[in-house]
């Protein structure tokens, strides 16, 4: 076998029967994320009431979250009650695209969340003059693309590389640790890399802090039902926002800082995080905390039940 041309994924070795757990536990996961993005979905989809920014971009951050699970858990599952850990480089490449993408694509996402909750806090008789469908396609077409573009050229960088090993010390591929197994010179990769960064995720929560700064500093100024209100609206996302930060902030930390050293299974915990957590908190704090998602859902689940 040609080295390079397929990759060893070594943390599935000598796991034991626990693999089967491991399994049914991902398995389950999966079809909850699967069913409860689903519905939010639909729900937004069906529900006209619904189709407002505010809503239309939760629907987006669940249509991100399938796009992203669904390349890592099937994934996933195969590895843990398989034999043999190889993926070929191609297929590597491919799964580290689509999973970072999905890491690009929900900060971005939440970027335009904060925006239109400024929006409309800040200039509530002009925010449906602002915020239109056609202005909000542009933006969320934009917010999508640009970071699946960065993370194209990432890719193909990365496939150009001559590399000198084969095993990767992760349970899915990422673009880092294939650098790292490169025998030339990766200074184009690391330094487009830290752009990456810097443009997806940076900027993003730059703006997303300042964002919020100015929609506590209107409210402190405004009545309490006003506050109540605003609060009302952008606790959810602040919540999401906090939980993806810390989730990224853990992956980028393993990833890049050598010198720390963790226990194994926590490591991998860590690292899972930015991809299990947001997908499975996501529906659930959309779901539970907005009175119109939850009536449709509610309303769904009801249909499917008489068929």
């Amino acid at each position: 076998m040609e080295n390079g041309t397929y990759f060893y994924l070594m943390l599935f070795e000598n796991i034991g029967c626990i693999r089967y757990v491991f399994f049914g536990l991902g398995f389950i996961l999966y079809c909850a994320i699967v069913l409860f993005n689903f519905l939010i979905i639909l729900a937004v989809f069906l529900e006209r009431t619904l189709h407002q920014p505010m809503y239309i971009l939760i629907s987006c951050l669940s249509i991100n979250c399938l796009f992203g699970t669904t390349t890592f858990f099937p994934r996933l599952l195969t590895d843990l009650i398989s034999d043999t850990h190889l993926v070929s480089r191609e297929a590597c490449i491919l799964q580290a695209f689509v999973i970072y993408s999905y890491a690009s694509n929900e900060i971005t996402i939440l970027m335009l969340m904060a925006f239109d909750r400024y929006v409309a806090i800040s200039k509530p008789l002009q925010y449906n003059n602002i915020m239109t469908p056609r202005i909000l396609s542009v933006l969320i077409s934009i917010s999508c693309i640009y970071p699946m573009l960065c993370l194209g050229i990432s890719g193909i960088l990365n496939a150009r590389l001559t590399v000198c090993g084969n095993k990767l010390w992760k349970v899915y591929c990422h673009n880092f640790e294939i650098v790292k197994l490169s025998c030339a010179n990766t200074i184009v990769n690391n330094v487009f890399g830290l752009f990456i960064l810097a443009t997806t995720l940076i900027m993003p929560l730059s703006f997303i802090l300042y964002s919020y700064v100015k929609i506590l500093i209107i409210c402190r100024k405004s009545s309490i039902d006003f506050r109540r209100k605003a609060y009302q609206t952008c606790v959810p996302h602040i919540v999401i926002l906090l939980n993806f930060s810390l989730a990224i902030f853990c992956e980028i930390t393993l990833s890049r800082v050598a010198t720390l050293e963790l226990p194994t299974e926590l490591s991998v915990i860590l690292s899972l995080e930015f991809l299990i957590v947001p997908p499975i908190l996501d529906p659930l704090v959309y779901g539970l905390k907005f009175p119109e998602i939850r009536k449709k859902v509610k309303c769904i689940i009801k249909s499917c039940k008489k068929l």
